[in-house]
């Protein structure tokens, strides 16, 4: 008899232990961590379309929840706003260029980046795909439409001189960001500034089919298109913010790999009313997108310092920064 009641009392007291764990769990997952969730936010470098895929996945999926983090993406107003805000510390996180990163640091603006989202160039020449030009030499005597970007006006030099013509004969024309009607007007005969997964996707739709050349076949280093930036200071205050960030987007953009046309459904829910997707746009582009935001054998966001070198010394030998860059100090690597 007290041999059953000891057995009675033990596995009551073994109920209540386990009663009481699960309750702490519970409460610890009601609780603790939705508190522990870190805010974060991050600011785009233009309205959302395909290129940003995998920050949409990340959030609808949860896997920014799962690092710990509440981000909140924002549009900016102008898109030279997101490295500023950055740089002054009133955004987290922001996808920027890499060379104007770099041109940052040439004004001792104290932003680096921590993630190449596209590896290669977007911004290429674009001509009609009629035209006699079939290499950047053939530029000379034409003109060229582009937003008034220092920038662009090195990629074109550069392309010229590089495929051996005479940089000096081609006219840069400014038409502002209306680079679609320039060239649907044939006001131009070449186009710098356009991307080819807009601009050349709509001009082909719109039927003025488009070529383009690769500003990277021609003297203008592989750079990349698309990098996130964040302040020097907050990465060196809070790097496991950035670690995690940067776990969060990798499983985001696996996923939009693996599902293409569920990562573009999610997407095609977050668009701008004042700037309306086109699915069938954003659907080739995030296509042609996909091969170029691939790391290969490293991870999502990898950012190679021999890329970071090449435009350094580049941007400096076209006098688009005039003083010299420590490219290390641009990037880094989680």
């Amino acid at each position: 008899m007290k041999k059953s009641a000891f057995i009675l009392l033990s596995l009551l007291l073994l109920i209540l232990s386990a009663c009481g764990k699960n309750d702490q769990n519970a409460s610890d997952k009601n609780t603790g961590r939705e508190k522990k969730l870190e805010k974060v936010t991050l600011m785009l470098d233009w309205y959302p379309n395909a290129v940003h895929s995998f920050l949409y996945a990340a959030q609808e999926k949860g896997y920014f929840k799962e690092q710990g983090l509440d981000v909140k993406i924002e549009m900016p107003a102008d898109t030279n706003d997101p490295l500023k805000l950055v740089a002054a510390n009133q955004i987290d996180m922001a996808l920027s260029y890499q060379p104007q990163v770099l041109v940052a640091r040439g004004e001792d603006i104290p932003v680096q980046s921590f993630g190449a989202i596209v590896r290669h160039p977007l911004n290429q020449l674009m001509v009609p795909a009629d035209s006699s030009i079939k290499s950047p030499k053939d530029l000379a005597g034409k003109t060229i439409g582009y937003p008034s970007i220092p920038l662009d006006e090195a990629i074109v030099q550069s392309m010229v001189k590089s495929d051996g013509g005479d940089a000096s004969k081609i006219k840069m024309v400014d038409v502002g960001w209306d680079l679609i009607p320039a060239m649907a007007t044939k006001k131009t005969n070449a186009l710098i500034g356009g991307y080819i997964n807009h601009e050349k996707l709509l001009l082909d739709k719109e039927g003025h089919p488009m070529r383009t050349l690769n500003p990277a076949d021609y003297g203008v280093p592989d750079y990349y298109e698309l990098v996130l930036v964040g302040s020097e200071k907050e990465l060196k205050a809070k790097p496991e913010v950035f670690k995690k960030f940067m776990t969060a987007i990798g499983k985001g953009q696996k996923y939009v790999q693996d599902h293409p046309e569920a990562g573009l459904s999610v997407l095609l829910k977050h668009e701008d009313k004042s700037s309306p997707l086109e699915k069938d746009i954003e659907t080739k582009s995030l296509q042609l997108l996909l091969p170029l935001m691939d790391a290969k054998d490293k991870s999502f966001g990898y950012q190679d310092p021999q890329t970071w070198n090449q435009v350094a010394d580049w941007l400096k030998e076209n006098k688009v920064i005039k003083s010299s860059v420590k490219a290390k100090d641009a990037f880094i690597n989680f």
